[in-house]
């Protein structure tokens, strides 16, 4: 028998050792090519319920009452709550969807981040004047969604 190993040899123990080392380093990050970010500043974040609410935000306070009556009956019902709001799942070509969840996770963070981009007022401005139309809607609910990324 030779004892020299052949080169299919070689490139066969090559890919078992390359697989074993990828093997390794993908446990140590998602499996899938798309993520969403799940920072401490992201409405999934704050919809976990990981953190307290800020005392100003009360999580069982309604849309409406934070942001006032007009804005919520336009687009939302009059019951729905701040938490609720965090958790949807509607942004998807939602503009008001995104506005809402976005622009919620804005004013937590306002409140409970020292270094966010927004003040509290300055984010319920910026949100119910983007109510005037979906294409403002969904500008201000991508300015939100980037302050809320950045915040970490």
């Amino acid at each position: 028998m030779d004892s020299h190993c052949s080169p299919s040899r070689l490139v066969l123990i090559a890919f078992f050792l390359l697989c074993f080392l990828a093997g390794d380093s993908s446990a140590r990050r998602p499996g899938f090519y798309y993520t969403r970010h799940r920072g401490r500043c992201t409405p999934q974040y704050w919809s976990s319920r990981r953190e307290a609410w800020p005392r100003m935000v009360p999580e069982r306070s309604t849309v409406e009452k934070m942001f006032g009556v007009m804005v919520a009956k336009e687009r939302w019902r009059s019951d729905l709550t701040l938490a609720e709001s965090t958790a949807r799942n509607d942004e998807e070509g939602n503009a008001y969807g995104a506005l809402l969840k976005q622009g919620i996770a804005a004013l937590l963070n306002s409140y409970a981040r020292r270094s966010f981009s927004y003040a509290p007022w300055e984010v319920k401005t910026m949100l119910i004047q983007a109510m005037i139309s979906e294409p403002a809607a969904r500008r201000q609910a991508q300015k939100f969604s980037a302050a809320n990324v950045a915040c970490d």
